[in-house]
């Protein structure tokens, strides 16, 4: 699977050693660092910003901004895919309407991704698998923390949507916010990103000890290695994944 580590990271020189020859996710809202996505990273994929402007209590309702930014950014060799814009808490009508407003709905499918929450049916998501080359999984309403019973049980529901009989995705999966081994390691995903290493590096409190790592550029060394020596599964199988669950 391909791991994106969520930009921006300070300092910059950090942000080159999280990303350098590796994978980046430039946030619209935060594309400060989108110059150093490019020159070092392997590749790149771009958030809509939709869950930042959204905590910010600013969510966003013209997207011309970002349509503009992708239509640049789309065509350049490292470019792997953008997220879809969403409504993080709207109905699924107000995100259906989003993927009829995207500009590459029908020529150029494999430049979006469209995002299917956690909270919303199943029925929606058996449509995006069904026409989406690659779907990305939010964690919402009552599975908006990553990690709890609940959104396990509700990870495990739309994997069987997902995966046909033999355990195989029927689409490529990506998970938002879900770039923790614990996490991703369950999962048949393709790919999944986080901000872990930009929000870590700097916590003093989370480095102690004898071989304390003395430079934030150290730190994310050491998070990109230990995040990336992790592999997603190949296949989904629901049985193994139960009994996976009651240790965590």
């Amino acid at each position: 699977m391909i791991h994106y580590h969520g930009l921006p990271i300070t300092p910059a020189t950090a942000a080159v050693r999280a990303i350098a020859n590796g994978h980046a996710f430039v946030s619209f809202k935060h594309p400060d660092q989108l110059t150093i996505a490019l020159e070092v990273a392997q590749s790149f994929a771009l958030d809509n910003g939709a869950f930042s402007a959204w905590r910010s209590g600013k969510p966003v309702t013209d997207w011309s901004e970002y349509y503009e930014w992708v239509s640049e950014l789309h065509r350049y060799p490292a470019f792997d895919f953008a997220v879809i814009p969403d409504v993080i808490d709207g109905d699924e009508d107000d995100n259906d309407a989003l993927l009829d407003e995207w500009p590459w709905a029908n020529k150029s499918p494999h430049v979006g991704a469209p995002v299917w929450h956690l909270h919303e049916s199943l029925e929606r998501l058996d449509r995006l698998v069904s026409n989406w080359p690659r779907i990305c999984l939010g964690s919402s309403g009552d599975y908006a923390q990553v990690g709890t019973n609940a959104w396990w049980i509700r990870m495990r529901e739309a994997m069987d949507v997902i995966c046909d009989k033999s355990g195989r995705p029927c689409t490529k999966i990506h998970g938002l916010r879900m770039l923790d081994p614990k996490i991703f390691s369950k999962f048949p995903f393709a790919s999944a990103d986080s901000t872990n290493i930009g929000r870590n590096i700097g916590l003093d409190s989370h480095w102690k000890g004898t071989y304390t790592p003395p430079t934030k550029e150290a730190r994310a060394m050491i998070m990109r290695e230990r995040i990336e020596s992790n592999q997603s599964i190949v296949f989904w199988d629901r049985k193994i994944n139960l009994i996976q669950e009651s240790f965590l």
